[in-house]
């Protein structure tokens, strides 16, 4: 029953299953009421002392009461309403229809009526105010409505998106929207934004353009495409003439470079673009695959070993004084172009495990200087089931019998509500969530990439800047590896994510908290103290804090540190434990034999006074120490003949550990 029913006996109902509004939403509502009027009645139920629930329509009951309070409206205010019977199980479910079947105006519909509004005499801010939308809002969707009218129709028949109908709009000439337009619908594959802007900005681009020197001037020719040449153009200075055209060829290059490089890596899909990178629309709804570099071969190794030993001859040269100018420079070009092949070595491409491949896909850019280029990124698709029309997601039961088809949009609102309650519950549980977190980030390495992720938490081991480097001998990476081998792993037998979750509960508290500390240990960046991207203060906190004592984790050697390093910087470290007394031992000492005694020396092996010994063994370079840790009070003043020397090699006297 339709009725009149006063504003002051409006009230809440306990059972409207909206329970969150928007600011903005509800500052328009109210705009929109204070022009137009109630457009729509609300839907309420009897209540107790004469007063009327408001079952469907809270945002708008809310307004009215917002207006009456500023005068706008008077407190008596008569508001159309649609009655109810008693029935509480009604009264929700009309609530929830009532919220949930709902349409957006689509923008184009949205650009024609402020157009027609502007047209009838109304200015923006009128329309604005009118609606409680901001003036840019409807100035945005007034400049939709001057698209050519192809365009237009494609936004408001949904082939294009919004993103790109506001790409035509960069440029007001409907002619040239309407040409971009067909020329980019009939290309290989569907453009970005950027793509668009670009076409329709651009007047000419020139021969150096990236797209130019993939499609080729004489292939740009042949499909009509025009050129314009001053006096002293050369190839890369010209002038492009018909951009929609190379945009075009390029795409359909592209396309084909794609297809080909697909069937080649036997990927199932290789997405190309003309951008230099892959933007944020195109991986949309892809997930990244795991992936790791192949192990260097043997001769590989044997390669760098020989890069090694011809670097630290060549470093000799450049570390002797007496070194002749032409030789220095070629030991300086020859040093660069063994860095160059090592990094080339090391870099070695992500491969994907066999299985996987067949349904996985890359992203195909192009470079700046026009070559196509396969990042090294594997992705892949998580399939949804779309019957007839996009919006409609049809529901598939366990035992493969179809039931009602639902909207895409009910579906999306169903799956957050649903998330909601679960999440509550697992709030209110910090045990449960301790658990869900450690299992998670432990579970990444053995989860179905098919599955869609159950969290956004991530937790993978970072690759480091250097590819495939593993300190094996090292006693921190020897205990990591000891810690990794001695967690119990038996949960990970389960068949799917469910059951190893499960599993992975019934473990031991301190079996469980192992994992906790493991997982989250190696999700730590490289670092070290030292200014730029390589410090990470919040690391050397945390180092201080714990009280870790480098010297007792890592000690230099010949290896790890001495040959890879000045003849400088070993003479200062050797200043900084013993004093110059110690370091102008070893000045006129060649760099080979001084890297091996400096190892003994800071190895503790070597003959010196007791108190130089434990400020070597207590050394580690300042880039190795944490931040907030005091250095190693060094004594630079002469030792005394007299003091005591500890004999750790009485073979051999201190002349020939110098030598």
């Amino acid at each position: 029953m339709i009725k009149s029913i006063p504003l002051t006996k409006l009230v809440q109902s306990p059972r409207n299953v909206r329970r969150h509004g928007d600011p903005v939403a509800d500052s328009e509502l109210k705009a929109s009421i204070a022009a137009h009027g109630l457009l729509q009645n609300l839907i309420v139920r009897p209540a107790a002392r004469g007063k009327f629930e408001v079952e469907a329509g809270e945002r708008r009951r809310c307004a009215l009461l917002a207006l009456a309070e500023e005068k706008v409206l008077p407190k008596g205010y008569e508001v159309t309403c649609l009655v109810l019977e008693d029935d509480a199980e009604i009264a929700v479910e009309t609530s929830l229809a009532e919220n949930f079947h709902r349409l957006a105006m689509n923008p184009a519909d949205e650009a024609q009526a402020f157009a027609a509004l502007i047209d009838a005499g109304a200015s923006t801010e009128d329309v604005a105010r009118r609606f409680g939308l901001t003036v840019r809002f409807v100035e945005g969707r007034l400049r939709l409505a001057t698209l050519a009218p192809v365009v237009l129709d494609a936004l408001a028949s949904g082939e294009i998106t919004l993103d790109l109908a506001k790409a035509f709009g960069a440029t007001s000439d409907q002619e040239i929207q309407a040409r971009v337009y067909e020329q980019s619908s009939s290309g290989y594959y569907a453009p970005s934004a950027d793509s668009i802007r670009r076409m329709v900005l651009s007047g000419t681009v020139r021969g150096s353009d990236a797209r130019a020197r993939l499609v080729g001037r004489e292939a740009y020719i042949a499909a009509g495409g025009r050129i314009e040449r001053e006096l002293f153009d050369d190839d890369d200075s010209e002038s492009w003439v018909d951009v929609a055209l190379l945009e075009s060829l390029a795409s359909e290059e592209m396309g084909k470079r794609a297809k080909a490089l697909a069937a080649e890596q036997g990927l199932a899909w290789v997405k190309p673009t003309l951008d230099a990178y892959a933007s944020h629309d195109l991986v949309e709804g892809l997930i990244r695959l795991p992936a790791e570099p192949a192990p260097l071969t043997d001769a590989e190794l044997a390669r760098l070993d020989e890069l090694d030993a011809s670097y630290d001859e060549h470093a000799a040269i450049l570390e002797d004084e007496d070194s002749a100018e032409e030789a220095v420079a070629a030991a300086e070009a020859t040093i660069e172009a063994i860095e160059r092949e090592c990094q080339d070595i090391r870099a070695k491409p992500p491969e994907l495990a066999p299985e996987l491949k067949a349904d996985a896909g890359m992203i195909l850019v192009l470079s700046r200087d026009g070559t196509p280029v396969l990042q090294p990124v594997f992705y892949g698709e998580r399939d949804i089931e779309v019957v007839g029309d996009e919006d409609v997601v049809e529901v598939v039961a366990s035992d493969d019998k179809r039931r009602a088809a639902l909207s895409k949009r009910l579906v999306d609102e169903l799956a957050m509500q649903r998330r909601d309650v679960l999440a509550l519950h697992v709030a209110s549980d910090p045990g449960l969530s301790l658990d869900i977190m450690v299992f998670t980030l432990a579970d990444a390495d053995t989860h179905d990439w098919r599955s869609r992720a159950a969290t956004t938490l991530r937790g993978g081991v970072p690759a480091g800047p250097i590819v495939g480097f593993e300190a094996k001998d090292a006693p921190a990476s020897a205990s990591l590896a000891d810690l990794r081998s001695g967690l119990d792993e038996s949960w990970r037998s389960g068949e799917d994510a469910s059951s190893r979750f499960k599993m992975f509960r019934a473990l031991a508290d301190e079996r469980r908290a192992a994992w906790l500390g493991f997982v989250v240990a190696r999700t730590l960046e490289a670092s070290l103290n030292m200014a730029g991207e390589r410090q990470i203060t919040f690391q050397d906190h945390l180092g201080s804090t714990i009280g870790i004592d480098m010297a007792q984790w890592w000690r230099p050697t010949a290896a790890n540190y001495f040959d890879r390093v000045s003849k400088q910087v070993i003479l200062d470290a050797l200043t900084d434990v013993g004093g110059l007394e110690l370091s102008s031992r070893f000045a006129s000492v060649k760099k080979g034999d001084l890297a091996m005694s400096a190892e003994r020396v800071f190895a503790g092996t070597y003959i010196t006074e007791v108190e130089v010994r434990e400020r070597a063994l207590a050394w580690v370079p300042e880039v190795m120490r944490f931040a907030d840790q005091p250095e190693i009070p060094a004594d630079n003043e002469a030792q005394s003949p007299d003091a005591d020397f500890v004999a750790n090699d009485d073979n051999q006297p201190p002349s020939e550990l110098a030598a």
